[in-house]
């Protein structure tokens, strides 16, 4: 097949295969659980999906780097929630290392106690599944508990080449 090479760990490798991903436009998520000890928890992701129906399952992938994904974890429940267009300063919050990411945020608790954000297209109230580990990432795979659809005229936000991107409707 032309146009394409073993991959390998060089920066330019690494690189480019970063920037053909980024031809891939995803929706942006934050993952929120309520810790048993520390109170809420939540890390910005844009790799999210849907598994399956029946049962319905869905994914995120975590970094094994995250100081998030321990607490999570340890709660063993979490709520996808679905950003809107214009939640840009909540999705880049949501990344910050060692900061309150919840200071004056209102959030609700989902049917699991994790948080509901505000302003969000949709919450998907899930328990962790399983888990499996791929290269520098684990995927979480949840099985979905609850959720609702909080704005339905919501349009997305999304991650196009490496930025922030709205959707336009044809």
């Amino acid at each position: 097949m032309s146009g394409t090479r073993p991959p390998n760990h060089t920066d330019d490798h690494t690189n480019a295969f970063r920037n053909a991903l980024g031809t891939f436009a995803t929706g942006i998520v934050i993952v929120t659980a309520s810790h048993p000890a520390g109170g809420p928890v939540g890390l910005t992701a844009n790799s999210f999906s849907s598994v399956s129906l029946a049962p319905p399952l869905v994914l995120f992938c975590v970094a094994h780097t995250s100081t998030t994904w321990p607490s999570i974890r340890a709660a063993g429940r979490f709520c996808v929630n679905v950003l809107a267009d214009g939640q840009e300063e909540l999705s880049r919050r949501f990344t910050v290392r060692g900061e309150d990411r919840f200071r004056g945020v209102h959030w609700r608790p989902a049917p699991s106690g994790a948080p509901i954000l505000p302003g969000v297209a949709s919450w998907i109230d899930c328990r962790i599944e399983t888990l499996h580990e791929a290269g520098d990432h684990t995927i979480v795979v949840g099985k979905v508990c609850d959720l609702a659809v909080d704005d339905k005229s919501a349009a997305p936000l999304l991650y196009y080449r490496s930025s922030y991107a709205s959707l336009t409707v044809r």
